[in-house]
């Protein structure tokens, strides 16, 4: 039998969550050896090679170099592909973290093989039932063996779905885990010297309903321009925002400096020093809790609603967005309170958990 836990990263969010567990698996006594395997969907160095060492991540040692194409097509290729590299060299099990089209696929691929699929940060729902990213999360979950949610309010989700409480476990969120882990050193190091603490907010855009049709980047760029006025504001530009820009022949308005994609410690030590942040990520919505940074959150529903209700994330359409940003200044915003389970210690779990199942 194969001794190897194959950990499927296909974008870039999904490194920070699979490197929770990479570190606590040492120590918990689980019979298996990890090996990262990187389907290609984010190929830019920019957006996932940069970010392997400074997460202590080796580099790859299985890359499929899977990219571009629509939604079916990059999920057909990359099954094509993982399941020529599981049939080669068969693992004992597959994690899959998120929601995106290259881990759909390694779901698919592994289970028409018959390999066990862990799902990391399972049980998240947002109530789109067309956006390509819940459709991917809710495949995921019906197929996968073992699901590992982010809190109890998921888990519960998996279970009156129907899945056997066996198979289910809250676990937390690994993003805080990873968070954590660099949180100290990125407060050393601060942000870049030309931006004062405290004196800047921070944006990411780059979901495909914001920045996609011409029109809604367009109003989203009015609302940053009034924005801008109160706080001058810093964008790192994921490639697919960049691309749309240029597309669109439109420019950053005043007042917002771009950066380029940015490695998580670095991405970390910009957040961690500014005042609020005006973001369209997940991910972002849960750094900012941690935090407990004014998180201004431009979609109309989120599947973490545990930054709404006890985070500092609100939701808003960009009209409101000029109002959002002078309560946040004014500090009129929710403070973070304690969620269960985001207590850095849910990479620890999931070993725990594998621990019981391949015991070393």
């Amino acid at each position: 039998m194969s001794d190897e836990l194959h950990l499927v990263a296909a974008a870039r969010p999904n490194l920070p969550k699979l490197a929770a567990l990479w570190h606590a698996l040492p120590a918990a006594g689980v019979g298996l050896r990890p090996v990262l395997l990187h389907t290609g969907q984010h190929h830019d160095p920019a957006m996932f090679a940069a970010h392997l060492a400074p997460l202590g991540l080796p580099a790859p040692a299985i890359a499929l170099g899977i990219a571009g194409g629509s939604h079916a097509a990059l999920t057909g290729r990359t099954m094509i592909a993982c399941e020529a590299a599981w049939q080669a060299r068969r693992p004992a099990l597959v994690v899959v973290a998120g929601d995106v089209d290259g881990a759909l696929a390694a779901t698919l691929a592994a289970r028409k093989l018959g390999l066990p699929v862990a799902h990391l940060e399972a049980g998240l729902r947002g109530g789109e039932p067309d956006l390509p990213e819940e459709l991917n999360r809710r495949a995921i979950d019906a197929v996968a063996s073992l699901l590992w949610a982010p809190d109890a309010a998921s888990a519960a989700t998996l279970i009156a779905a129907g899945h056997a409480p066996g198979t289910v476990r809250a676990v937390g969120n690994a993003m805080i885990d990873t968070l954590r882990r660099h949180l100290p050193a990125a407060r050393q190091a601060g942000p870049p010297a030309v931006l004062a603490p405290g004196g800047y907010g921070v944006v990411t855009l780059h979901r495909a309903g914001n920045v996609d049709p011409a029109g809604r980047l367009g109003a989203l760029l009015g609302a940053l321009r009034q924005a801008a006025r109160r706080l001058p504001l810093v964008w790192p530009l994921h490639p697919r925002s960049a691309a749309r820009l240029a597309a669109a022949g439109l420019d950053l308005p005043p007042g917002i400096t771009a950066l380029p994609p940015l490695p998580g410690p670095e991405f970390l030590a910009l957040l961690a020093a500014a005042k609020l942040v005006i973001t369209d990520s997940g991910g972002v919505q849960e750094e900012a809790w941690a935090l407990d940074l004014p998180c201004l959150t431009l979609r109309p529903r989120t599947e973490r609603p545990l930054t709404l209700d006890l985070g500092t994330s609100r939701l808003l359409e960009p009209a409101g967005l000029d109002a959002a940003v002078a309560a946040a200044l004014a500090g009129d915003w929710p403070r973070a309170r304690p969620i269960p389970l985001w207590d850095g210690a849910a990479g620890l779990r999931m070993a725990a958990h594998l621990a019981e199942l391949y015991p070393a």
